[in-house]
């Protein structure tokens, strides 16, 4: 592979707009490249959970998610284009089934609290929701693979579940919400 990032600053951006992969040219606040923006923190989040001890087990499922939401991102800067493999979706959901089975039932809201890795992860669980209200409010007005949207639900949902995990390997209490 190249230089694929020779020179990181080009000053075509200047006058406001941001280019694609396609070589075309949009605002830098259109829903696609806000879009694009909360995919990316999205992958800064996990960045910052991944750097907290974790099982080696987790961490290789967050790294393989980091690169799909790369593929996303991709996907999104290059309109009609398949990069995204949706094969992580089942993969993502049998983690889920095998977290959840291991895992007591909730009698109640969970607030995000315990320790760092469990705050960590619903941060990312909620940014995952805004990226993922995002990507509907694109789709409404352009095309938008349906894979890459259910990729982005279930892993809203995985990180809620993962935050649990973490919670129960660093014997944490679980915080409900108190009516």
């Amino acid at each position: 592979m190249g230089n694929r990032l020779s020179k990181i600053y080009t000053k075509t951006g200047d006058d406001g707009t941001t280019g694609l992969g396609d070589g075309s040219r949009v605002k830098k606040d259109s829903i696609r490249v806000e879009t694009m923006g909360d995919i990316d923190e999205l992958n800064c989040d996990i960045g910052l959970l991944r750097a907290e001890e974790l099982p080696e087990a987790i961490d290789v499922v967050l790294k393989q998610i980091q690169n799909a939401l790369f593929d996303i991102g991709g996907e999104l800067s290059i309109p009609e284009s398949n990069i995204f493999t949706p094969v992580i979706i089942e993969e993502i959901e049998i983690e889920i089934d095998r977290y959840n089975e291991i895992l007591p039932p909730l009698k109640e809201f969970l607030i995000p609290a315990g320790s760092r890795g469990v705050a960590l992860s619903h941060l990312c669980r909620s940014v995952c929701r805004r990226a993922e209200r995002k990507l509907v409010r694109l789709s409404e007005s352009e095309h938008v693979r349906a894979e890459s949207q259910m990729f982005i639900n279930r892993l809203s949902d995985y990180f809620f579940v993962l935050a649990r995990i973490i919670g129960s390997h660093d014997k944490v209490i679980e915080s409900l919400w108190e009516r």
